[in-house]
């Protein structure tokens, strides 16, 4: 095995679950050469008795990377990093689309970002509960890993007595900002998860053809309080990005 131990090696006295920490190990690991050119990763019995954990522990990191897409396995053959593909979200991860994808060791910048102040429309204005004369803050975001690979496209919303202006920085993780100038914690999110097609505007910000698939992603974003804080709409291109959804079986059944 080819793996630096100074880098490579278990906490055993740590707090964090050692599962956790393989699966991290196991995110470092996959970025590195030869396994990022492909190569065949360690075994999980040589990985069990270089990190001192059970072949189980391996397995529940494996398992979660693979239910991400970030690695194959193939019985008999073994275990490799995967192609570089779509993205993966899921519904526990709606606080922050670059948090999430820093976590999953991808940076993504932002490709385009507006701020004006506009009317809003039904949807808004019933969910703020305020007059579809009151001007509402507008952010809109395209984001990406780099110009010519632009992901999903957001506006967002916000109510008016959060107070936001195009003074705030906004190229920091958003519900940081939130909380950390505005002292706003957000805490739930309710949403609407359907496909349809681009369409011309979002087509050309998302450099895709008018009928190309998307996934749309609509947010309703409340505080500890149970106020409404922000509506935020999402446009994610189906090739580049995949919506995960875990279920787990309830004990009452």
């Amino acid at each position: 095995m080819n793996i630096p131990t100074k880098n490579f090696t278990i906490d055993h006295k740590s707090k964090l679950p050692l599962h956790v920490q393989v699966e991290e190990l196991f995110r470092t690991l996959i970025k590195v050469e030869p396994y990022s050119k492909g190569a065949l990763l360690p075994k999980e019995v040589d990985l069990a008795n270089l990190w001192g954990v059970s072949r189980n522990t391996i397995r529940q990191a494996t398992n979660k990377l693979e239910h991400e897409g970030l690695i194959v396995r193939k019985k008999g053959i073994g275990t490799r990093a995967a192609e570089k593909k779509s993205l993966v979200t899921g519904l526990d991860h709606w606080y922050s689309f670059t948090r999430e994808m820093q976590e999953k060791g991808v940076e993504v910048i932002n490709l385009l970002l507006k701020t004006e102040s506009v009317s809003p429309n039904e949807t808004i204005s019933n969910f703020f509960d305020c007059s579809p004369a009151k001007k509402i803050f507008k952010l809109s975001k395209l984001k990406g890993e780099n110009a010519d690979e632009p992901i999903v496209y957001f506006e967002s919303y916000f109510h008016p007595r959060i107070g936001l202006s195009a003074k705030d920085d906004f190229n920091i993780p958003l519900y940081t900002m939130l909380q950390d100038h505005y002292g706003v914690v957000v805490h739930q999110s309710r949403e609407n998860i359907s496909a349809c097609q681009a369409g011309t505007v979002i087509g050309k910000k998302l450099k895709v053809p008018a009928g190309f698939p998307v996934l749309k992603r609509e947010r309703f974003v409340y505080d500890l309080n149970g106020k409404p804080v922000e509506y935020n709409i999402g446009y994610y291109r189906s090739d580049k990005f995949t919506y995960s959804i875990e279920i787990a079986k309830s004990s009452e059944s």
